[in-house]
């Protein structure tokens, strides 16, 4: 349903996401922006504390994933699913989707303290259909009524769209998923990229250990696809109100897994062996079937999304306590640095006293 309340919602979406990675961009290549925090854990003989260093790559994912989860609640609240159901679907991704991001990395890269969101997008499009598929049979022993899977798989997908996008200012801070140097590109993309780029600072970010390449004007692969899987994501919401439920799902899988594959051609960080990497044949696979999921499933007519519907149903208790706890889990999960130690020396401020 095309309504000016969506538009401008959108618009003032896309306005403030936006505002947030523009202010990434210019802050997070910086060495300040890798800890949060370092928690003291053990005292040193000499005094000083051996600490965990807490990240902005676990607290920009965490955020990255509570904004994804509020954008498919909204959309699934539109087409008024019970939070109940939808609930476990959530809880697969928790308990599934988000730990496969370093399974995959282990088995493709060899590296146990890694992740990846290719590896874990792909886990998520085989086991959400059969999730969904499981509880609707359960509603259905009940006598409730189904969900209807092309929307929710569409709504998911339009908020991996944003929340990758938001979360891809994670690996900014970190480091990682950095572009090749500049001086290595040709041509057009030499022109635009010496003007337009990353210069990383910092010993303990992965671009300096990994391969030197701190200091160097780099390719802001990062960038580019944040902007691009937030409009994305944006631009299939659109399609998504309107009821377009296949167009809003083809158009978000198609762009970023159509980036992911040409973005590994800009990309330095080891990504596995070979020409055309796992990760890129993932993202390839995760198309086919995301296409086949589109021609094989349909959805009734009768379903009209409302996103004033939509966002009742997100500003309810149920869905802010998920919406909070999955960012909380996240941020457990992915926020403790494992590559890197702290040490904290402690002082009392005598002219405080």
């Amino acid at each position: 349903m095309i309504t000016f309340a969506n538009e401008w919602f959108l618009g003032a979406m896309g306005g403030v996401l936006l505002g947030l990675l523009a202010w990434c961009f210019r802050t997070l290549p910086r060495e300040r922006w890798q800890f949060v925090a370092t928690v003291p854990v053990r005292k040193n003989t000499d005094g000083s504390w051996t600490g965990v260093n807490l990240t902005f790559y676990g607290l920009l994912s965490a955020t990255a994933h509570a904004i994804a989860l509020a954008v498919m609640l909204l959309l699934i609240g539109a087409i008024r699913i019970k939070i109940a159901s939808i609930t476990a679907v959530v809880l697969s991704f928790v308990v599934i989707v988000l730990p496969s991001a370093r399974w995959v990395a282990r088995i493709v890269e060899g590296k146990q303290h890694t992740f990846t969101v290719s590896g874990a997008t792909f886990v998520a499009v085989l086991v959400l259909p059969p999730t969904i598929a499981g509880v609707n049979y359960l509603l259905g022993l009940n006598g409730s009524a189904p969900m209807p899977v092309l929307p929710v798989l569409s709504a998911i997908a339009i908020a991996h769209a944003i929340g990758e996008g938001i979360g891809r200012s994670a690996c900014i801070s970190f480091g990682c998923c950095y572009g090749k140097p500049v001086r290595e590109t040709r041509g057009l993309a030499r022109w635009i990229f010496e003007r337009i780029n990353f210069v990383f600072e910092g010993r303990t970010k992965k671009i300096a250990y990994a391969d030197r390449l701190d200091g160097v004007p780099v390719v802001p692969v990062q960038a580019i696809t944040a902007t691009l899987y937030v409009v994305t994501g944006l631009v299939s919401a659109w399609f998504w109100l309107r009821g377009a439920f296949c167009t809003a799902l083809l158009i978000s899988v198609a762009v970023t897994q159509a980036w992911r594959i040409y973005s590994e051609t800009l990309r330095a960080d080891y990504r596995g062996g070979g020409r055309f990497t796992a990760y890129q044949m993932l993202s390839l696979a995760t198309m086919g079937i995301c296409a086949g999921y589109a021609w094989w499933l349909h959805t009734p007519d009768t379903i009209v999304p409302s996103l004033r519907a939509g966002l009742a149903y997100l500003w309810s208790p149920g869905a802010l306590v998920l919406v909070q706890v999955v960012g909380i889990i996240s941020f457990l999960y992915a926020g403790r640095s494992e590559v890197t130690a702290g040490r904290v020396m402690i002082d009392l401020r005598q002219d405080r006293i």
